[in-house]
């Protein structure tokens, strides 16, 4: 069974993830299968429009980072910048399709599912959407182009999501507009994110944790507390790279910066350590190389980020 399956209806492409049981982790194979297709897609006329489909009970849960893991373990960092090189190229070619790009999306869409489905023209989530990129869990960063769609969300929720990783359902996702349209949904509800323009405003990670750790709003001392359960490196990284990208034209130049970022942290961060206590031993109990978040050094930071 291909992991992969491409079809064409008329004018419309349709690509379908299909590796339902790794709820469609995406592999270095599945990666090199994608990106000649929708390059043959893209300049083809006869093709007007691309649709993305994920099969089992999720769209995506990101990509296969225990596989990268093992890459890491076994041939250092180079392995791992080439299977994020070919991600970030793959996500490249869907925000650069040029034709109408629809991203359906339900249960689970998370990392590397992200970088495929976020760029596109129109995104429909499923009432079950369950959407994050929970990256600083393991040591990276809320990468494949995001820190750019999460600069421009409304107020401080960008610099909230990249820091907590935190998973939203589908009314919040439509409230921020990070998809355009729910299933079953007429209107966008009005979201409650008082609390998070006020404690996520600036630059500063550790004034940002103490304003959420003061504060009289249960959610921001919740929010507080699953910053301190991160990387800390990762939660330093994710709010400088997502106030970089304010800057950026659009998502190809962020996930042009995602590689020079991914350059400067994979040699010296938590990834393989994180991955560990999430995934492989499941003791939940990471031993990160800083302890605080009080403790990483803002100048290797900048390094990092640029």
């Amino acid at each position: 069974m291909d992991d992969v399956v491409f079809e064409v209806d008329g004018g419309a492409a349709v690509l379908r993830l299909n590796r339902p049981r790794a709820l469609n982790a995406l592999s270095t194979e599945m990666f090199e299968a994608i990106a000649p297709r929708l390059t043959a897609w893209r300049d083809d006329p006869s093709i007007t429009s691309l649709h993305l489909h994920g099969e089992g009970r999720g769209f995506c849960a990101g990509a296969d980072v225990r596989a990268m893991r093992e890459m890491m373990l076994g041939g250092g960092v180079g392995p791992a910048l080439d299977f994020l090189a070919l991600e970030y190229r793959t996500d490249a070619l869907v925000a650069g399709f040029g034709k109408p790009v629809t991203a359906h999306l339900h249960g689970i869409a998370m990392g590397g599912g992200l970088g495929l489905s976020m760029h596109g023209a129109h995104r429909v989530a499923a009432a079950d959407l369950a959407l994050a990129m929970p990256e600083v869990q393991i040591g990276l960063w809320p990468d494949v182009g995001m820190t750019w769609e999460f600069s421009r969300l409304p107020g401080q929720a960008g610099a909230w999501l990249a820091m907590t990783g935190r998973t939203i359902d589908a009314p919040t996702a439509l409230g921020l507009g990070l998809v355009d349209e729910v299933e079953g949904m007429a209107a966008a509800p009005v979201l409650d994110l008082g609390w998070v323009d006020e404690c996520f405003v600036g630059d500063d990670p550790v004034e940002i944790l103490a304003r959420l750790e003061s504060s009289s709003d249960e959610r921001a001392r919740e929010a507080a507390r699953r910053i301190r359960a991160k990387s800390p490196l990762s939660v330093c990284v994710a709010l400088a790279a997502v106030r970089r990208a304010a800057g950026l034209a659009g998502p190809v130049e962020a996930l042009d910066q995602d590689l020079r970022i991914a350059r400067g942290l994979l040699p010296d961060c938590d990834f393989v350590e994180g991955v560990r206590a999430q995934l492989v031993d499941k003791d939940r109990d990471p031993r990160f190389a800083h302890a605080r978040v009080e403790d990483v050094d803002p100048s290797r930071v900048r390094a990092i980020v640029g």
